[in-house]
């Protein structure tokens, strides 16, 4: 019998249901689980250039078989999905998108929905997992905004979508030579660039607009503005994600909770060149915490230095 990825890989994913599976994790299972079909393509296989001969090379094509019969799987089984970044992670769910949304958002674990991030039960705990990554991989000093040291003077829902969770600040004069930075202080020009941040557990088709527009609404003060996701799932997700971002500048990373150092920039921002400042000082109208982020950054233009206890993470 020939092997049938597309439905060995849904029955493999139904019998762990919500756990999630990277195509390597699949292909060492199909290999294990049936090995006389394994041997038989091997024997069958034509290839020159990679000969099917070794076991990591029978591994190794499974993989890239199941990676490009993803689209196909998913439209013969919709309950299969998959996670976005790297490695891409494939599940079998009977949820909804909106009912993995309000798993994750209750902190739910019955089905393992947590399975990719095992240490994190709420979105709070991804903030200091990104100040690591700001910092350690793109050289950004970034700040916790708390929306509850609001005064909130507008009323109930006056300052929703108001207040991003981390503002950040880059530095673009840390390498330069001392006499440039003399230069541009007496030219008065820019030293920095400032982040904005919105940070979400899950991104999937069902709020993938709504996560959006909240970036869009608090961040987009900023030099840079980013939704930041733990995880994304699906392609049509990213599909919307690449239109809305090439629309409103908005642009995604995928955090990785686990390793900080292997999140990356899915859809890179658009920069803005100035800063909006009129919505910066309504922030710092409301916001305490915001008020301290203004200060540091008016500190470092004032003395060119920054002082690592000021940041939420910085070495």
């Amino acid at each position: 019998m020939s092997l049938n990825l597309v439905h060995t890989v849904t029955e493999f994913l139904k019998s762990s249901p919500d756990n999630k599976f990277t195509a390597r994790q699949i292909a060492e299972w199909i290999y294990q689980t049936y090995p006389d079909e394994c041997r038989k393509k091997q024997e069958q296989s034509r290839a020159i250039v990679i000969p099917l001969n070794t076991e990591a090379a029978l591994l190794q094509q499974l993989v890239a078989e199941i990676s490009s019969q993803s689209q196909r799987l998913q439209k013969k089984y919709p309950q299969v999905k998959t996670t976005e970044g790297r490695p891409r992670r494939y599940y079998f769910t009977s949820k909804t998108d909106q009912a993995e949304i309000d798993a994750l958002e209750a902190g739910s674990t019955d089905l393992n929905l947590l399975q990719e991030l095992p240490t994190t039960k709420n979105e709070q705990s991804l903030y200091p997992k990104l100040a690591e990554y700001l910092f350690t991989e793109l050289g950004v000093y970034s700040k916790r905004i708390d929306e509850k040291k609001s005064s909130n003077n507008r009323g109930p829902g006056g300052n929703k979508w108001l207040y991003p969770d981390l503002v950040g600040m880059e530095d673009l004069s840390r390498e330069w030579h001392s006499e440039i930075r003399e230069c541009v202080k007496q030219y008065a020009d820019r030293k920095t660039k400032l982040w904005s941040f919105e940070v979400k557990l899950l991104v999937n088709r069902s709020n993938v607009r709504e996560v959006f527009f909240q970036a869009v609404s608090n961040s987009s003060w900023a030099n840079l503005g980013y939704l930041v996701a733990a995880e994304i799932e699906g392609r049509e997700t990213i599909k919307e994600l690449l239109m809305l971002t090439s629309l409103h500048g908005i642009g995604v990373i995928r955090l990785n909770a686990d390793n900080p150092a292997e999140s990356e920039i899915l859809i890179p921002a658009k920069e803005r060149s100035d800063v909006d400042w009129n919505t910066a000082n309504r922030l710092v109208k409301e916001n305490r915490d915001f008020i301290n982020y203004i200060e540091l950054v008016r500190q470092f233009y004032q003395t060119g230095n920054l002082k690592n206890r000021d940041w939420d993470y910085a070495e």
